[in-house]
């Protein structure tokens, strides 16, 4: 291969992770419930009835991860960091947990001395659950200072060596799967049989989406004024959202998937790279769409130094259905002919599509026009749970998934000129994985649950072996950062 195809030696690639799916030590240091603890220790809320008490045990076997970090190549890796751990309570008036900084102080150290680059999610789901007693958490505006004063917490406890933030990873799952369908922490929703509480699905996930991209403004102002200036690193949002083909080319469908395109990415990237909501869900949700003041709008557009994307499939789109999160449109894999799209995953939303994320690439780069920064990709073999370990670590159907989406990687790259700077295969490790316990495996290592043994599979060497080929050398070092000494205690701002 010629060097000019390949990709630019800073091209960051590793894998991704989340604090509550693989850390377990619920307790340990301080470290207080979040909405996810409460959430998922209530009977029927995962498919196997765990939580993420012990997951894969990572705040205690973070030295071994960071090896198997090293051992596969990675140049980066992305992880969060917990909420609960750094602030127990929550809140901007709340105290710091010296322990939870400690701990993520020293990992970032043990990334770095094993030659990885830390890429950092602030918030990836696990709120602290006293937030959510306190004034219900994000749907009140109260959210937007204590998450900002969160972030800025987190920007001066390891901005020194941390140069690539994430505010808020998928703000449309919080809302969507938290506030509308009830299958998410913290389940709310207009069915009382799922959320006798309370929750209006009609309401809430819109008002929900609004204090994020809020909270993430904030966050990213006080960044760029105050820390940036010393720190020089880049920040922006992670954003959830698949490839939308219409089933056929009759008008309707036509225009009902980019209607889908507005719910699924619009929503949000709209106001943050464009400055307003999609026309599509004014026409749909009328005064039920919050507005945002001029000053607040003057602070939401353009608060992203990069596109975050993070994307799994590709679904077939047809006009006429009734859910307003997916605007008003339904979606299937099932072809006109009766084809399927692709290769089956193990959980129905997936299917394996590579024509599709190089679809979806240029479709942000061309509507978006900002580099674009892959955070999340990857795929749950069907059964790999129940397979013998010797066939559990031959995820063929992973490698392909991942030899396709690369390949398209590349040529979206190299012959459509999008400016692609990562890429982030989820996961590292099988692990907890929300709604689904740990029925669904998606890492490139396998682990085992009762010994927490980690064993590689055959698609870490693929990715490995793919991405040693298809990068270019490094004329110089690329880690220039070492760890810092002690550091002074970090008081709550």
């Amino acid at each position: 291969m010629s060097a000019q195809s390949k990709l630019p030696a800073d091209f960051l690639w590793g894998y991704a992770t989340a604090s509550y799916q693989i850390e377990g030590s619920p307790a340990a240091d301080g470290r207080a419930p979040s909405i996810w603890d409460t959430f998922a220790s209530k009977p029927g809320k995962t498919l196997d009835g765990l939580d993420g008490t012990h997951a894969t045990e990572s705040y205690a076997k973070w030295k071994e991860d960071i090896a198997l970090l090293k051992s596969y190549g990675a140049k980066s890796y992305r992880f969060s960091l917990s909420w609960s751990r750094i602030i127990p309570k929550g809140g901007k008036d709340d105290p710091v947990n010296e322990a939870g900084i400690k701990h993520y102080s020293d990992f970032i150290d043990g990334l770095i001395a094993a030659g990885i680059t830390p890429f950092v999610t602030i918030y990836h789901w696990d709120l602290p659950q006293e937030l959510h007693d306190r004034y219900g958490g994000w749907l009140d505006r109260r959210i937007i200072d204590d998450f900002a004063n969160y972030a800025a917490v987190c920007f001066r406890a390891f901005g020194d060596r941390v140069k690539h933030w994430l505010t808020i990873n998928e703000p449309w799952c919080v809302a969507v799967l938290g506030y509308c369908v009830g299958i998410h922490a913290p389940g709310r929703c207009s069915d009382r049989t799922k959320s006798p509480e309370g929750g209006d699905s009609a309401t809430e996930p819109w008002i929900v989406a609004h204090h994020e991209i809020l909270a993430h403004a904030q966050a990213v102002k006080i960044y760029r004024e105050q820390f940036k200036p010393a720190q020089g690193g880049q920040i922006g949002i992670t954003l959830n959202g698949d490839w939308c083909m219409p089933w056929d080319n009759s008008p309707e469908n036509i225009k009902a998937t980019q209607d889908a395109l507005d719910t699924a990415i619009g929503w949000f990237a709209d106001p943050i790279y464009r400055g307003f909501y999609p026309a599509s869900m004014k026409l749909m949700l009328g005064a039920r769409l919050p507005e945002f003041t001029p000053a607040e709008l003057a602070l939401v557009k353009g608060s992203s130094d990069f596109y975050g994307m993070n994307t799994y499939t590709t679904k077939l789109i047809k006009a006429g259905g009734t859910l307003e999160h997916h605007g008003l449109t339904d979606s299937t894999f099932t072809r006109p002919d009766g084809t399927q799209l692709g290769v089956q995953a193990h959980c129905s939303w997936l299917q394996a599509y590579a024509p599709g994320f190089r679809s979806l690439l240029n479709y942000l780069w061309k509507t978006y026009k900002t580099p674009i920064f892959v955070t999340e990709n990857g795929f749950a073999v069907k059964d790999e749970g129940t397979k013998p370990l010797s066939e559990a670590v031959d995820d063929t159907d992973r490698v392909d998934y991942y030899r396709g989406n690369l390949e398209a990687l590349l040529a979206a790259v190299n012959e459509d000129g999008c400016d692609i700077r990562s890429y982030f295969g989820w996961s590292l490790l099988d692990n907890f994985e929300w709604g689904d316990g740990y029925v669904t495996r998606f890492g490139v290592t396998y682990v085992n649950y009762d010994t927490q043994e980690r064993v590689p599979k055959a698609s870490a060497r693929f990715i490995a072996s793919w991405f040693k080929e298809h990068v270019k050398a490094l004329a110089s070092p690329r880690h220039t950062t070492q760890p810092r000494r002690p550091r002074a205690k970090c008081p709550t701002l």
